[in-house]
């Protein structure tokens, strides 16, 4: 590994472009990535060499994907990749980019395992009157192979609601006189009442994770709430792993790693962007070493 633009026990952030700074990273280093790359047209960043200012998106795509297969070899076999990446529109035409993204990751042999929906219930407006407003983007789940990769969905389930605790305490009070067709009359049990998982539901794939005001109004735009990250790691990375962020804008994904005691690799060709990340890193250490 060259010379990091910051180290510490923790945090390691490269300065330079993501496919270069990946070829120096070890194969099977990682356990997860979780990253949202630049969007395609979305925003110039005003550096030379940025991702997302390709003359089409097939080009842009083409670029994700080798990436990806950069990343795909610093990954471990059994690790897991979250990308976060919305539409863009051109000439009053969506370019259905995310999904022209997960279909040549497909192709490039990653397994699409989930095509979550991030609804941003508390989305900007937008100033438009012949199609309805975007309010939601893509959070894509991907692996190396198809079984075996980290994954703890215990760590991410929705606690149980007041009513379903009272909906399975009746379905135990009756779960031996109820009449279930084609069983003896109140002799045992049904299959009809499932108890749900005392330790709460299965999300589902639509993520419904309000957007938070940014850490850096005026520095950074294109920062996604931590909420995110935090999920993708929780499930997706074993305890004490290292995260990876090949598109480490301000950090927050590097923030969610820290939160939750894991280690951190960051990648961005923007050293400003790196500045404010280290930053926030070193006051979110201050903040966990304060004892409770």
């Amino acid at each position: 590994m060259p010379n990091p633009y910051y180290q510490d026990e923790q945090v390691t952030l490269l300065l330079g472009d993501a496919i270069e700074q990946l070829r120096t990273l070890p194969a099977g280093s990682v356990d997860c990535i979780v990253t949202s790359p630049p969007y395609y047209k979305a925003r110039d960043y005003g550096v030379d060499g940025q991702y997302g200012q390709e003359p089409t998106a097939r080009a842009f795509v083409e670029q994700m994907v080798a990436v990806f297969a950069e990343a795909r070899r610093v990954l471990k076999d059994t690790g897991t990749c979250w990308i976060n990446i919305d539409e863009s529109y051109r000439n009053k035409a969506a370019l259905l980019v995310p999904e022209r993204l997960i279909v040549g990751l497909q192709d490039d042999l990653w397994w699409v395992r989930n095509k979550n929906v991030w609804h941003k219930r508390n989305a900007m407006p937008e100033k438009v009157t012949d199609r309805l407003s975007h309010k939601y983007e893509h959070l894509f789940m991907i692996t190396k192979q198809a079984r075996g990769y980290h994954f703890d969905l215990d760590a991410i389930r929705k606690p149980i609601t007041e009513e379903r605790k009272r909906h399975d305490r009746n379905a135990d009070l009756n779960r031996h006189t109820y009449a279930a067709p084609g069983t003896n009359h109140g002799t045992g049990p049904t299959s009809l009442h499932r108890t749900a998982n005392p330790l709460g539901s299965n999300p589902g794939d639509v993520w419904d994770i309000p957007k938070r005001p940014g850490r850096h109004a005026g520095k950074h735009y294109a920062t996604f709430p931590i909420d995110l990250p935090l999920r993708c790691i929780r499930a997706g990375c074993p305890a004490d792993g290292v995260v990876l962020d090949p598109f480490s804008g301000t950090g927050t994904t590097g923030l969610a790693a820290l939160q939750l005691g894991r280690h951190y690799i960051g990648i961005d060709l923007d050293a400003g962007s790196h500045d404010l990340a280290i930053a926030d890193l070193a006051k979110e250490v201050i903040e966990l070493e304060i004892p409770a």
